[in-house]
């Protein structure tokens, strides 16, 4: 078992500058806990604190019901991979993936036969013989992993450990991570500035930004159910599409308009807008790109030029620049389009978000 309580964590430097802001996390028993933010949002901080690799402020961090802030890293029963693998360059395989064992005076005939059932596990069984210099970046990344698994941990603590491979090993490795967390049933933390890793391993998300929590959520509600702007647009992609709007009333009904057009909501929608005083007031709006549709000039929210069409096989994604706004569409209508085309778009009601402009928080989803 290894449920890990944050509670009021805090991290700040002698500086005065605060990495990590009161946050709290409640990560349960077997969970991925996926930690993603743009670059200095805190989440490596926070992982390495949870590792016992930095101090913590303020707050009290506890595992398994035992305050642990000052118990030492190696007595945590926590394993890390890092981002830079940090193998010994000068042991084989074998050697690097038994090293943790070797130091707890392990039996050797013990020490043997996990080393190997870890290789196995991890594919590694042809390279034992072999250095880290003779491994390719999947192979390295392979290892780290089997020297974290070995040990028999309560927790896996992951620091970006794809940031080093390219896009293609990336997505083979996302698959190997996914089913080592299915066969190990044990708790995942991982960090990560990639939200396609986010939303492809993680039972739940946290989403960070400026050294506190923005949202938590698993992947399917935090892609249709943000709570602010900021989570919307870190969220998926292509990115969401934001642009102003105005809540016009015409036949007793609500609409938003834009300088292209207007467009309708959804009952639901509009009772909230009407709940919530915004009637004759602008608002922040966002629809994602898979969720335009093309139409005609009188349907039109959006009317844009053409900048960019890129083809990616079963789909396209087109760049118009509209009347004060580039829109990003993602569509299966894959026929080319030429550099300059006029297009005419609309979007789909029920996936239309609405945010108040001054706070950036939801108004509806």
């Amino acid at each position: 078992m290894a449920e890990i309580i944050l509670k009021n964590i805090t991290k700040e430097y002698d500086n005065g500058f605060q990495a990590v802001k009161n946050i709290n996390l409640e990560i349960k028993d077997n969970e991925f806990v996926i930690l993603v933010g743009p670059s200095g949002c805190g989440k490596s901080t926070t992982l390495r604190m949870i590792a016992g690799l930095e101090d913590i402020s303020d707050g009290d961090l506890f595992l398994d019901g035992k305050r642990i802030n000052d118990v030492p890293p190696q007595e945590r029963d926590i394993a890390m991979v890092f981002q830079n693998y940090a193998l010994y360059p000068h042991m084989t395989v074998y050697q690097n993936i038994a090293y943790s064992l070797k130091i707890k005076k392990v039996p050797k005939d013990e020490i043997d036969r996990r080393v190997r059932e870890t290789a196995a596990s991890l594919g590694l069984t042809e390279l034992l013989d072999r250095k880290p210099g003779q491994l390719s970046g999947g192979q390295k990344q392979r290892v780290a992993m089997g020297r974290a698994i070995i040990r028999h941990p309560k927790a896996f603590l992951m620091d970006e450990p794809l940031s080093n491979l390219d896009a293609k090993l990336r997505g083979q490795m996302r698959v190997e991570i996914a089913d080592l967390y299915q066969r190990l049933n044990t708790t995942f933390i991982y960090v990560t500035h990639d939200q396609t890793e986010a939303m492809t391993l993680g039972t739940k998300i946290v989403v960070m930004k400026d050294g506190e929590i923005q949202q938590i959520d698993n992947p399917t509600n935090l892609f249709n159910y943000p709570v602010n702007k900021f989570v919307a647009g870190f969220i998926g992609t292509p990115t969401m599409n934001f642009f102003d709007a105005e809540c016009v009333e015409e036949g007793g009904k609500l609409y938003l308009k834009t300088l292209d057009g207007k467009m309708e909501l959804t009952p639901e929608k509009e009772q909230k807008l009407r709940e919530g005083g915004w009637a004759g007031r602008k608002v922040t709006a966002g629809i994602r790109p898979e969720h335009l549709e093309f139409c005609t000039e009188e349907q039109a929210a959006f009317k844009g030029e053409i900048s960019v069409f890129e083809l990616l096989g079963s789909n396209a994604i087109i760049y118009a620049q509209c009347a004060d706004s580039r829109i990003v569409m993602n569509t299966n209508d894959t026929d080319s389009r030429e550099h300059g085309e006029t297009v005419y778009m609309k979007p789909r009601e029920d996936k239309l978000h609405i945010f108040d402009p001054e706070t950036e928080r939801i108004i509806t989803n």
